[in-house]
């Protein structure tokens, strides 16, 4: 339902939490049709996630076959500049050689700032069209689910404990965890912060990008609602309605440098945490 039908109906509340709620399959709450356990699915995120997954690998596959060097195109030179900020982003933040490292780089940015991106689309538009074709629910940002985030975030935190261990060597990991920060003396307190510093490297990352997502959409959804909201009759229409816009195309406008910061603050935590599962002197 649109702004207006929820501003007139079942209040600011309902709308707000009606575009909140994932299109959920399995072990839901059938009042609240959110997660109720482990086997429950939102359909929403992992349909968007993997169509931008595919996205990606399509047209990489096309602009792979169309490579120009002669009189390369103008997406073309976009990717390439793309690939180039991420080449120099690891060659300055990832010690050493590690083939795996510069294609996840490019993968986790690219990946990130689409999934992102799907916030920038109008809050009602895909909702809309979903309840007439009978889906009840449609979310439509995966990064805007907490569930992605970490997911992402843990995914990351996996390949740090193989790195460190493959580098370091059992042994020389379990060291870390006894003889850093503080040295030998303070095994008991070195046990404790490492364990800390190890399970804040998934948090902040998984945390970080869902808060930021999570509460730009909650802007977009409170400036939709002026329109429907405080709008009263045609004189206050035509004073809200232009308001509405100019404030949501100021708060896109800024909220797609907040996406590519985001991406890149994902991409470069990850390449800094892979950096230091690389170095056997932590």
């Amino acid at each position: 339902m649109s702004a207006e039908e929820h501003s007139s109906g079942g209040g600011t509340v309902e709308y707000i939490q009606h575009h909140l709620t994932n299109l959920c399959a399995g072990d839901c709450d059938p009042v609240t049709h959110k997660a109720a356990g482990f086997w429950a699915l939102h359909v929403d995120t992992l349909f968007f996630s993997v169509l931008l997954g595919a996205l990606i690998v399509f047209v990489s596959w096309r602009l792979g076959r169309r490579l120009s060097l002669d009189a390369p195109s103008g997406f073309q030179n976009l990717v390439e500049s793309i690939i180039e900020f991420v080449q120099g982003q690891v060659k300055d933040t990832f010690p050493g050689h590690n083939p795996l490292i510069a294609p996840l780089a490019l993968t986790i940015f690219v990946w990130v700032w689409l999934m992102n991106f799907m916030d920038l689309i109008p809050v009602d538009l895909l909702p809309m069209l979903a309840g007439a074709a009978g889906v009840p629910y449609l979310k439509v940002g995966p990064t805007t689910d907490l569930n992605t985030t970490m997911a992402m975030s843990l995914t990351v935190f996996a390949l740090i404990l193989f790195y460190n261990i493959k580098v370091k060597g059992v042994v020389g990991y379990l060291k870390v965890f006894l003889f850093h920060p503080f040295g030998k003396f303070f095994i008991p307190v070195n046990i404790v912060m490492t364990a800390i510093e190890e399970l804040a490297k998934p948090l902040s990352l998984g945390l970080r990008l869902f808060g930021n997502l999570f509460a730009g959409e909650l802007v977009f959804l409170l400036i939709a609602l002026i329109g429907g909201t405080l709008a009263v009759g045609a004189m206050g229409y035509l004073f809200w309605f232009p308001l509405q816009i100019v404030l949501d195309l100021g708060w896109l406008i800024f909220h797609l440098l907040v996406i590519t910061l985001q991406a890149f603050i994902f991409m470069v935590l990850t390449l800094v945490y892979l950096g230091m599962a690389h170095v056997e002197d932590h």
